[in-house]
């Protein structure tokens, strides 16, 4: 909130609409007469969130998308310009509770793991198909997994006599391929970064970051803010090229005897970011452990 710094009258997106907690925060804080639109790609999320917000009112719209169609649905709802826009990245608690998306390593449901669970290919169709080079490519590009290759050679071994159906069922197959965390770690599921792989490769959620951010960018008026929390460095790495890119005035090649691309700032970074989680959050919500929170605000133009 700090770092959005959302005030009375303002219009904010959160493209990540989720539960709803920080857009209940984005409207108390802009009350009485700001006004938020909430983008979320899951039916279930957008469904119990506009119940949430529904006693804002007209000052709370809600729209299912993905937060890459982030231009297209802020034009349309009269969020063009805008002081605000915030990206929390990764699962809902709600997403890791319910058996039947197979985001949980537990889950006993199929294994899906889409955000929009009306389009695309689950992931499922991914292990089922995928050969070993294509599996220990996509845990090692998407999951940053160091034992990519064994994990693919045991999951193409697994399923030659029987299909994996579950989430719960390729966890356990990564558990034994993937050797342990050492001891006095914080414990760490083995299956971490697979499941972030396939998450990532099902949700095409790379591509959709980069489209988000260029397209916030564009929405927000002089002085507005980009805020963008991370849990892992795939995506913190984009969010973090991106903003240093803006930041920079000519991006032509160093071997260019002048500029011609007319590229200038946009961007300036907020004060007191990047920031991370302290020890004692950390402690009593283990889940942040890895959550990085970068922002930069818009510069005239």
């Amino acid at each position: 909130m700090q770092a959005l710094a959302p005030h009375p009258g303002s219009l904010q997106i959160d493209g990540t609409l989720g539960g709803g907690g920080h857009a209940v925060r984005i409207l108390e804080a802009t009350s009485p007469d700001g006004r938020l639109l909430g983008l979320d790609a899951d039916a279930g999320a957008v469904e119990r969130t506009a119940r949430r917000l529904a006693p804002f009112g007209d000052r709370a719209v809600v729209r299912r998308a993905n937060f890459e169609e982030i231009g297209t649905i802020a034009r349309a709802s009269g969020f063009d310009p805008s002081d605000g826009v915030f990206l929390d990245l990764g699962l809902s608690s709600y997403q890791l509770a319910d058996e039947t998306r197979g985001f949980s390593f537990r889950a006993s449901g199929p294994l899906d793991m889409r955000f929009d669970a009306s389009s695309g290919e689950p992931a499922s169709e991914l292990i089922a198909h995928l050969d070993e080079a294509e599996l220990a490519g996509l845990f090692r590009r998407y999951g940053e997994e160091p034992f990519a290759t064994r994990v693919a050679r045991a999951v193409v071994a697994a399923r030659r006599t029987a299909p994996i159906a579950t989430a719960a069922e390729l966890a356990a197959i990564v558990e034994r391929a993937a050797p342990g965390r050492p001891s006095g770690r914080r414990r760490v599921h083995p299956a971490t970064r697979v499941f972030q792989a396939l998450r990532i490769a099902v949700n095409h959620e790379l591509d959709a970051l980069e489209a988000a951010l260029a397209a916030g960018l564009q929405l927000l008026r002089p002085g507005g803010r980009l805020v963008v929390l991370t849990y892992h460095s795939l995506e913190d790495r984009i969010v973090k090229r991106f903003i240093a890119a803006e930041r920079r005035g000519c991006v032509c090649p160093p071997e260019f005897p002048v500029c011609v691309c007319g590229h200038t700032p946009t961007l300036r970074i907020v004060p007191g970011t990047p920031a991370t989680p302290s020890p004692d959050e950390i402690d009593s919500n283990p889940r942040s452990r890895s959550a990085r929170l970068r922002a930069a605000e818009r510069l005239a133009a």
